[in-house]
Parts: structure tokens; C-alpha cells; sequence
């Protein structure tokens, strides 16, 4: 079988796929990942065909827009840059052979793309791959709305009437003009709603995160088969001189990353050095910006631009971050405490799940100045209910890995 995967997104969203081409490729298939052109290079060592997808300029340029990470905002700007490419999946397909067995794996956001692709080739088998919970809509809790946190009490009929308004006054004006016009242009009927159109795309879908994370919802899209994390990293494991010297040196300390993609978090590493020196904790500052970070940093602080966080964090006191999918299971894997400051998208959800798990907690980030940081940091590195929480998160994951996730693939692919 020829497997396409299709995936968009920063290397976070990068590695679960390049894991699962891995492993179908070596399950005997015939494998090519079309992402953005910026991940060629990690695809190529990862050992996957890549069909790069746009250009590295266009995405930078998505990356700086000042509204990418604003929590109502942002999903416009992503799906501008999105949008410029609908098409690319069913040129891909069109270069297929006709009868090569053919099928799809495809992120959340290519689902629209994938629709498209499968108006020229009615045979193509899609299965959609769930990176995160909040992907998945549901009314169920928990529930939020960007940085709103809906109560337990709401009934589920006004929990849905909100979605309606979410889909009316943010998602659908966005993204049904370019989507429904790509479709026109195909012979296909408009659709609705963007969030109905993504969740009924697929023939199956597969979460990759484990239903201790996050049990299926009762009204997430049938059939969805639970996976669970699907970690990956390309990048070697030793950490360079400086760091293991920096890490031999003292207490263990606290990292904070913005995420790989973040590049406007300036005044995010100034609080959270505000914060550190509250605190007197050392402190490693993650970001291939170096930038963003204050030029003069005192000697507990030390600054590096990537370190592969399986190999870091179990030699960290907490860490502090936006609420990425991949940072937050690397957390959980690693056992260490998690304070997240989430921006937009699904970061709000991964928050409040870490929270109901004792793994850690949010703050908005309108509240995360450096007195708030420091006090929920001394909170939770203190806590003994934290440390058994995350020790019990860690063995969860550990008991996870024998779970073969590209096979769950692989069995939706054939058909029911």
C-alpha cells in the first residue's frame, strides 16, 4: 500500500507523523509525508519521502504575523496560510498511478485538503489522526473555549448553542469562502460548517493520546479507535558540554520553552526571569530565538536554542510552557511538574487536563507576571501530591509503550 501522510503545523506537530511514517514504512509500506517545506530537512533524516508543501518563507511569515498566537485571532491567520494550499494533496494523488492501493493519514487541518483529494479519487481510504483532545469538538467536559473555562453545571444544549456561536462569529466567516470556493471548483456541494465538514471527512480516525489523557467523548466522530502518545524526536540525545556542566553544577532547575514556533516571546522569557530570580531557582531557557531572551543573564540562567526534552527534563525541578500536545506528553513522560501558560488553540485544554490529572496547572497569561509564576512554581515543586501524580503520569506512559500505534493505523487503512 502507498500511504500518504499528511501534516501541517510546527515540529511539534511534525514528529508524531514522522514516528507513524517511520513505522508503516517499516511495516513494509510505501510511505510519503507532504508537509511544510521548513520540515524538509527533518523528514529527509527521519528517512521519509517528503513532498515539501509551500515555502519556509511563507511559513516564517505565518509564524510572525502578531495575531498567530492570539487566542480568537490566531485561527484566521493559520488558515490563510492554509488556504493558499488546499489543493496541493489532490495534485499529489493526481500523480498516483490509478491502480497503486492508495490511502491517507491526515492531520486535523488537512482534512478539507484530504475532501478535496478524494472528489478525483473515490477509492482513497482517509483516517484522521487526533493530536490533542481539544482537535476533537465535544460538549462535554472538560470544556474550553479559548481561555474560558465553561462550568460543570452548564446543560449540554447551552454548551452547544456556545459552539454555535464560536462556529458563526470566528470559524465559519474564515474559512468556508476559500474552502467552499476550492470546492466549487471541483464539482462539490458547499458545506456548512468547518468543525461538522472536519470531524465527518474521514472513514476512521485514531487518537494520538491515551484515554487516561482523555476518554473518548460521547460525541467525538465514530469510528475512533484510542492510540496514545506518539513520541518522536529526530535530534540526537546528548546534551552538549554547557548544559550537562550547567546541570552537574547545582539543584536542578526549572526549563521554560514557548514552544518551538513561538517567535514573539520576549516578554515571556523576561518575566520568566523575573520569576526565577523571585524564586532563586536556577533556570534553562529553550528557544531557537535567542533573541527573544534577555541579552545579560545572571549565572543561574542558561540559554540554549534546542535540547531534545526527553533528555532534559528528568533532570528538572518543573517546567513551564505554553501547552503544546508533544511539550505536554513529554512532561508527563519525563514526570516532571508542568505549569502552563497557554496562548490559543488546543493549549487551553491540555492545561485544564494536566490540572484534573495532579500533573500540574494553568495560568492565563494575563496573569502570568513574575509574582504568579514564582508562587505557583514554589507551589507545585513543593507539593508531594504533585510529585506522586506526575511519578504515576510517567508510569502510565512508560506502561504506553508497548502499545503499537502505526498497526491501530494500518488495520483502519484495510477497512471494517
Amino acid at each position: 500500500m502507498h500511504i500518504l501522510v499528511a501534516t501541517l503545523g510546527s515540529a511539534g506537530d511534525m514528529y508524531p507523523f514522522l514516528r507513524l511514517a517511520r513505522d508503516l514504512q517499516a511495516r513494509g509500506h510505501r510511505v510519503t509525508v507532504v508537509g511544510p517545506a521548513v520540515h524538509a530537512s527533518m523528514a529527509r533524516a527521519a528517512g521519509v519521502d517528503y513532498r515539501p508543501m509551500g515555502t519556509e518563507a511563507e511559513y516564517l511569515e505565518l509564524l510572525e504575523h502578531p495575531d498567530v498566537w492570539h487566542p480568537r485571532r490566531g485561527f484566521a491567520v493559520l488558515w490563510r496560510g492554509l488556504e493558499r494550499h488546499l489543493g496541493v494533496l489532490a495534485d499529489v494523488i493526481a500523480g498516483q498511478p490509478a491502480g497503486e492501493p492508495l490511502a491517507l493519514l491526515a492531520h486535523p487541518l488537512a482534512l478539507p485538503s484530504a475532501a478535496l483529494a478524494r472528489a478525483a479519487r473515490p477509492d482513497l481510504r482517509v483516517v484522521a489522526a487526533w493530536l490533542a483532545p481539544a482537535n476533537l469538538r465535544s460538549v462535554h467536559d472538560p470544556l474550553t473555549i479559548g481561555a474560558l473555562r465553561i462550568p460543570r453545571w452548564l446543560p449540554l444544549a447551552w454548551r452547544a448553542a456556545l459552539w454555535r456561536l464560536v462556529d458563526r462569529d470566528l470559524i465559519d466567516p474564515v474559512a468556508l469562502p476559500g474552502l467552499n470556493g476550492a470546492r466549487a471548483a471541483r464539482g462539490l456541494r458547499p458545506v456548512a460548517h468547518f468543525i461538522d465538514h472536519l470531524q465527518a471527512t474521514a472513514e476512521a480516525s485514531v487518537t494520538l493520546f491515551p484515554p487516561w489523557f482523555a476518554p473518548t467523548a460521547a460525541d467525538w466522530p465514530r469510528p475512533l479507535h484510542e492510540g496514545t502518545f506518539t513520541v518522536y524526536d529526530p535530534h540526537p540525545v546528548a546534551l552538549a558540554p554547557e548544559l550537562a556542566a550547567f546541570l552537574e553544577a547545582g539543584d536542578p532547575p526549572v526549563a521554560f520553552t514557548p514552544g518551538s514556533g513561538n517567535r514573539q516571546a520576549a516578554r515571556w522569557f523576561e518575566r520568566a526571569l523575573a520569576a526565577t530570580n523571585r524564586l532563586g531557582r536556577r533556570a534553562v531557557f529553550l528557544t531557537t530565538h535567542r533573541e527573544q531572551v534577555p541579552a545579560a543573564l545572571p549565572a543561574h540562567v542558561l540559554w540554549q536554542a534546542y535540547v531534545p526534552l526527553r533528555a532534559l527534563l528528568p533532570r528538572c525541578a518543573a517546567l513551564v510552557h505554553h501547552g503544546g500536545i508533544g511539550t505536554t506528553s513529554e512532561a508527563l513522560r519525563a514526570g516532571v511538574p508542568q505549569l502552563i501558560v497557554p496562548l490559543a488553540y488546543d493549549q487551553f485544554d491540555n492545561a485544564a487536563r494536566i490540572e484534573s490529572l495532579g500533573c500540574g496547572r494553568g495560568l492565563a497569561g494575563w496573569r502570568a507576571r513574575p509574582r504568579a509564576l514564582a508562587a505557583a512554581l514554589a507551589a507545585l515543586t513543593r507539593s508531594p501530591a504533585t510529585a506522586a501524580a506526575c511519578a504515576s503520569a510517567a508510569r502510565q506512559v512508560a506502561a504506553d509503550a508497548g502499545i503499537d500505534v502505526a498497526a491501530l493505523v494500518e488495520r483502519q487503512f484495510l477497512g471494517p
